[in-house]
């Protein structure tokens, strides 16, 4: 249950730290991976982008049973959605 503690911890700091913004202002992951088949992306939002990768592939990898690996994937992709891809720049999605 820690996985969905950690996950939940980060959509409660971007809803903080957004608090009162427009959805538009948030570039989440899934808008980076959009921008990167139209244009180049800067070294931020590259490094964002393969750290929510190499965080998410190392996180399913370490599910026990095919349906923590399942609740994993789509809080995964929640948080692909709903975070700012800021928030993938921190140590702790670093693998």
């Amino acid at each position: 249950m820690g996985k969905v503690k950690s996950i939940l911890e980060a959509l409660e700091k971007t809803q903080k730290t957004f608090s009162g913004s427009s959805t538009d202002e948030i570039v989440s992951i899934n808008d980076l991976r959009d921008k990167s088949e139209r244009t180049i992306l800067g070294e931020q939002e590259k490094i964002a982008l393969t750290n929510y990768e190499n965080y998410r592939i190392k996180k399913l990898n370490e599910s026990a049973t095919e349906e923590d690996f399942h609740e994993m994937y789509k809080l995964l992709q929640v948080l692909a959605n709903m975070s700012p891809f800021e928030e993938f720049l921190s140590p702790k999605y670093e693998v």
